[in-house]
């Protein structure tokens, strides 16, 4: 098995997932069992590899734990690169993406992932279409999501108007210009539908007086 496809198995996107998302947390193989829902042997065998190839590092035990933790090692030379990985894949974007298309399906047009900061805190930018997605909605999903993730969301909604317009000199604007910015919900994605022009509205508007006065 080469390293990509090891990357890239289901076991270990689902330790990475807990143990990144948590750089600074150490975990016991059981409670790594518990948060990734794999069998115990699965775990240790997993651990074991990622202990080996240093992208876990083994810590001492403390107390009653014989068996010891483990935890991201933040000293591996792909340290953050396999960071930003999970970030744009299995340990947020899909989650995010997962949620949007589900429960908003109807009113987010697209969606970018803007980076995330030193405290783990997600900015998502939705941008929405013709229906607006419900606030209190899409607060209770994005604290659900984000206890889930173990990181924290910071979210931006804004209209399909208001993103067509953003340039350079516009804080959004510069960010989706970055290179951290990612887009995890693209047009044609949901069956959200772009809001109708002002001249669109006048056009129909005018054809239905007309219809009237024949």
């Amino acid at each position: 098995m080469s390293a990509a496809d090891f990357l890239l198995a289901p076991e270990v996107q689902k330790l990475l997932k807990v143990v990144l998302a948590e750089p600074a947390k150490t975990f016991s193989a059981s409670e790594l069992a518990k948060r990734t829902r794999l069998e115990a042997q699965d775990v240790e065998r997993t651990q074991e590899h990622l202990l080996k190839s240093g992208i876990l590092a083994r810590h001492k035990p403390t107390g009653d734990d014989q068996a010891g933790t483990v935890g991201a090692n933040t000293a591996f030379i792909f340290y953050a690169e396999l960071r930003a990985i999970a970030l744009k894949s299995f340990a947020a974007a899909e989650p995010i993406r997962a949620m949007l298309r589900s429960k908003f399906k109807d009113s987010v047009l697209r969606a970018f992932l803007l980076g995330e900061d030193e405290e783990a805190t997600i900015e998502l930018l939705v941008v929405h279409g013709q229906q607006v997605p419900d606030e209190a909605q899409m607060s209770t999903a994005c604290r659900k999501l984000s206890a889930t993730i173990g990181r924290h969301l910071k979210v931006h909604v804004i209209s399909s108007r208001k993103h067509e317009a953003l340039t350079a000199r516009d804080d959004l604007g510069a960010r989706l210009a970055a290179g951290p910015a990612i887009e995890i919900i693209a047009l044609g994605d949901t069956k959200a539908q772009p809001a109708v022009e002002r001249g669109g509205l006048l056009q129909s508007a005018r054809q239905k007086l007309a219809a009237l006065a024949r």
